[in-house]
């Protein structure tokens, strides 16, 4: 079986560039700045959120192990 390229698909060096050009078109340039600073705050609260969810999971783990133990 033949391995699927993980790359396939993804836009070129030219396609970036359009949609940057495209993103420019509708946004305008002062709103630029702006659209940036919510799109890093929301990827900011969105890893944060990741990692309390990792930190939640990892307790419950290791509180259902103590548990097991604790029964035999």
């Amino acid at each position: 079986m033949a391995p699927i390229p993980l790359l396939m698909g993804l836009p070129g060096h030219t396609e970036w560039l359009i949609i940057l050009l495209i993103i420019l078109l509708l946004f305008g340039g002062k709103k630029l700045p702006e659209l940036a600073r919510s799109i890093g705050k929301a990827v900011t609260e969105f890893k944060g959120g990741l990692k309390d969810v990792e930190k939640e999971v990892k307790e419950e783990m290791d509180d259902s192990g103590k548990e097991d133990k604790s029964k035999s």
